[in-house]
């Protein structure tokens, strides 16, 4: 089934949808392959969206850099609202991690400088991304693998964010008191209903690189609610094995106060010279924190498929998961199940009162057990038996020695010979 995007492109058919729209594989005037994210008519149909698209073409047609999909055109055309964009042959960020959790050290910082190198250059135009997630990161199956055989990274979705955020909608991230984003990359400052700063990105990668590492977000877990507060009232647990410079970088770039975290152009140069000390490191032996069943109140969010608002094509890294929708021949892929995009309440002052209070759930060393689980139960029980031995067998040879020392007066001392005292060893025979 294809159908025309204006006078200029064709769009054959779905590579995958998602909540603002379905991307589409397509052809410009030339022939060339090209993706093609067709926004939801609901949103074509916004008059203020439109505008808004209309004022932000310049600068997103102007966005130029390797490490950038490329926005070659915006259309309006009727009813449809469309980005014309580059298409990268290979898979997603989610992708790979849905197929292999974790990443080894070296190949997700390479992928790290690669998104950082591309937001220095989106906030040096002056303009914020607000959704760095692995959804919006490609993996080039062509290009030419780097350190750790990681793939060129390239992020994708620019502007889209701030076109669906309208003002009338919100703006600045805030939606009539409602927080619009993925949790589990949303910086504290959003939480907290602040306008977004470049600040956000780098946060929101830092968050990345963690689940690069670790399998798993440093805040996630549980309901919505729960994972927007603990962006806010909570510091970040370490990795258990991960290298101090790293650690170090990772956890200045998560810090609750904006002005504290490194730019996106300081954080590359910091990833780059880490870099080498990683060289050969397996990933992370750890397990995912045990999850805490938290209320937040009613749950006024709603989840929608974020799904794959990506231009891609299958790649290489096996059969996609959730968040990552494949070119499917003989008709549209099915939606994701995994919901990422949430739009629900900013919590209260006094949910929020006092800042970073607490450390989130510590990641154990792998094969550690949970605490609670039968397996920990049966291991505490084990150390209490062994405490009990030690303490029976530390009385009873008190006992024993006190008998000794008994014995060696001569009173009461029938029963074994008498142990030498030191004293006596060291004291000079007497003269006959």
């Amino acid at each position: 089934m294809s159908r025309k995007i204006g006078s200029r492109y064709t769009a054959h058919r779905i590579l995958g949808r998602g909540s603002a729209g379905t991307v589409w594989l397509g052809v410009g005037p030339q022939g060339s392959p090209v993706a093609v994210k067709l926004l939801r008519e609901d949103l074509a149909s916004d008059q203020e969206l439109v505008g808004r698209f209309v004022q932000e073409r310049a600068a997103l047609l102007c966005l130029d850099h390797p490490r950038i999909v490329k926005v070659r055109d915006l259309v309006v055309d009727g009813n449809d609202l469309a980005l014309v964009m580059d298409l990268v042959r290979g898979t997603d960020l989610r992708t790979r991690l849905e197929r292999e959790r974790r990443l080894a050290p070296q190949a997700a910082v390479a992928i790290a400088v690669d998104v950082a190198d591309a937001l220095a250059a989106a906030h040096a135009a002056g303009i914020v991304h607000r959704d760095v997630k692995p959804e919006n990161v490609l993996l080039d199956a062509h290009g030419p693998t780097g350190p750790g055989g990681a793939p060129p990274a390239l992020l994708t979705d620019f502007g889209i964010a701030k076109l669906i955020d309208a003002p009338s909608r919100g703006g600045g991230g805030r939606s009539g008191g409602r927080v619009i984003g993925t949790p589990d990359y949303v910086a504290p400052e959003i939480v907290e209903g602040l306008p977004p700063r470049a600040s956000v990105d780098v946060y929101a990668l830092a968050t990345v690189l963690y689940e690069l590492l670790a399998g798993f977000t440093p805040f996630g877990g549980g309901h919505p609610g729960a994972v927007l507060r603990r962006h806010v009232t909570e510091r970040v647990a370490p990795l258990p094995g991960i290298p101090d410079e790293l650690w170090r970088l990772l956890n200045q770039c998560l810090a609750k106060a904006p002005a504290s975290r490194l730019r996106a152009s300081e954080m590359a140069a910091r990833l780059r010279e880490v870099l080498p000390s990683l060289a050969g490191l397996p990933p992370l032996d750890i397990d995912e924190p045990e999850p805490e069943p938290e209320a937040y109140g009613e749950r006024d969010a709603h989840g929608t498929d974020h799904g794959t608002d990506l231009p891609y094509e299958d790649g290489p890294y096996g059969t996609p998961g959730r968040g990552a929708v494949p070119l499917v021949h003989g008709g549209p892929a099915p939606d994701s199940t995994r919901d990422t995009h949430t739009s629900m309440r900013v919590p209260g002052a006094d949910e929020l009162a006092g800042g970073a209070h607490g450390t989130a759930r510590a990641p154990r060393a792998h094969g550690s057990p949970r605490a609670g689980s039968a397996r920990h139960r049966a291991a505490e029980r084990r150390r209490r038996v062994r405490l009990g031995v030690t303490a029976t067998a530390l009385a009873a040879a008190l006992g024993i020695g006190g008998w000794l020392v008994l014995g060696d007066d001569g009173e009461g001392g029938g029963g074994g010979p008498a142990a030498p005292s030191s004293s006596t060893e060291d004291e000079a025979p007497e003269a006959p």
